[in-house]
Parts: structure tokens; C-alpha cells; sequence
């Protein structure tokens, strides 16, 4: 199974794919983050990302996309960014016919490290070692969205292959 893993964010959007399937080894396939400056008008920026989620999705052909969860945080501003790249993410994935899970950020840290309040530090480590990559990936919005690809790979592997099986029955 191959996941694009999304970290929303509107100054810096996480990307990261994950080849692999649950109980087999993962693989990195890429990663890379969508800078836009904070003086570019909402709607280029919102472009930007959009323009960029499809052009991988396109490239690496995901089976899903695992998008991290927008929970509420003290900065009003920070959370209507993180929700509206969040929503690209959602809308390029629908128009290209992918499911979309939705993970927040407890739930990825405890299956990428078994501490659902594991700090960026620790996340980053343990994707270098799950990847079995020779440095941490950097910065935390890229190593971020290969945890999303990484949870989903172990925690949709099941659902993902039942739809599958469902759609060779028709």
C-alpha cells in the first residue's frame, strides 16, 4: 500500500510517501515540504499547496491519503490555516478519487512510537528508524507527514484492504 502523508500547514505543508503494508517493512518513497510566504494572499497560497498535492498524487499514485486531524490550539490563526490547507488536502484527494483518513496528532505519535505524548524529537526518531533513514528528516513538518503515512499504513492496512477486496467483487 502506498500513503501520502499530509502535515496542513499554510507557511509549511508537509508531504511524505510511504510505501508498506502492516507487519512488513515501510519504505520511503519522498518528502518534501510546500513553503509559501506569509505575505502572499490566502488564495495563492491555498493554490500553492493545492497545485503541488496534485502534481504528487499524480507522480506517486497513493492508495490513500492520511491527513493530521486539526485540533484546537490557543492561536485562532494558526488553527483556520492548518484547517484550510487541511481542506485542500481533502478536496485534491476527492477529486482524484482517494480516501481520506484523518489522524490526529496522539494517534500518530502512538503508532509511530508508542507514546501518544511523544515529542517532535521522538517522532522524528523513531520515522528514521522505521524508514531506516541515515538522519532524522527535517524540518518537524516533513518528518511529521511521513508519521501520518507511517500510522496509516499500520492502522488502515486492514480497512484498506477489505475496500479493495469489495471493489474486485462487484
Amino acid at each position: 500500500m502506498r500513503v501520502l502523508g499530509v502535515d496542513p500547514g499554510l507557511t509549511r505543508c508537509g508531504m511524505g510517501v510511504v510505501d508498506g503494508a502492516p507487519g512488513r517493512p515501510l519504505r520511503l518513497v519522498d518528502v518534501n515540504v510546500v513553503r509559501t510566504p506569509s505575505d502572499l494572499p490566502l488564495g495563492e497560497r491555498l493554490l500553492a499547496i493545492e497545485a503541488k498535492l496534485d502534481e504528487w498524487i499524480a507522480e506517486y499514485r497513493p492508495d490513500s491519503i492520511a491527513v493530521e486531524r486539526v485540533f484546537s490550539q490557543h492561536n485562532v490563526r494558526t488553527v483556520m490555516g492548518t484547517a484550510q490547507a487541511s481542506g485542500v488536502a481533502a478536496l485534491v484527494a476527492a477529486r482524484r478519487g482517494l480516501t481520506v483518513a484523518m489522524h490526529t496528532p496522539s494517534e500518530v505519535k502512538a503508532a509511530v512510537s508508542g507514546n501518544g505524548r511523544a515529542d517532535k524529537d521522538q517522532v522524528a526518531f523513531m520515522v528514521m528508524r522505521l524508514l531506516r533513514l541515515e538522519s532524522k528528516p527535517s524540518p518537524a513538518d516533513a518528518s511529521d507527514a511521513l508519521a501520518l503515512a507511517i500510522c496509516q499504513v499500520w492502522r488502515g492496512g486492514a480497512a484498506n484492504r477489505l475496500a479493495t477486496a469489495m471493489n474486485g467483487v462487484r
